[in-house]
């Protein structure tokens, strides 16, 4: 079996980051939570998180500033979750290092499934071929 995925949610407001934090257990994540890009950067790079959402209205620095000091210390794959819900503020997202776009208010349906589709589970029997499918 797999190790439980890890998610980082950086959001400063307390109910939004509660919900997502809810949701994204309630799908099988293990969820830190922080509210700020500076402890967002530090537990990026503490936890290995296989997923990262971001919010862009952080108190202390700009999420597109975020996501790039993140992704210095991450491979993780980063969802931008913010109300900015501008055509260019998603492509200037997604130039600073995110991976994918939900704009605020989302539906938990699709915050789940995004999760999910950006990081999928590795499961031991995936990882290994039975002997019979190896040979031609």
């Amino acid at each position: 079996m797999g190790s439980q995925r890890k998610c980082l949610v950086i959001e400063d407001d307390p109910d939004i980051r509660d919900l997502i934090a809810l949701i994204l257990t309630d799908a099988g994540f293990d969820v830190q939570a922080v509210e700020t890009g500076h402890d967002g950067l530090i537990a990026a790079e503490r936890l290995k998180p296989s997923l990262i959402t971001l919010d862009l209205g952080l108190p202390d620095m700009d999420g597109r500033e975020a996501a790039r000091l993140i992704t210095s210390v991450s491979d993780a794959p980063i969802l931008m979750i913010t109300a900015f819900a501008e055509r260019d503020d998603e492509l200037h997202g997604i130039a600073s290092g995110a991976t994918a776009y939900l704009i605020k208010p989302f539906r938990p349906r699709q915050l789940r499934e995004l999760a999910l589709q950006l990081s999928p589970q590795e499961t031991a029997s995936s990882a290994v071929l039975p002997e019979t499918c190896s040979q031609p």
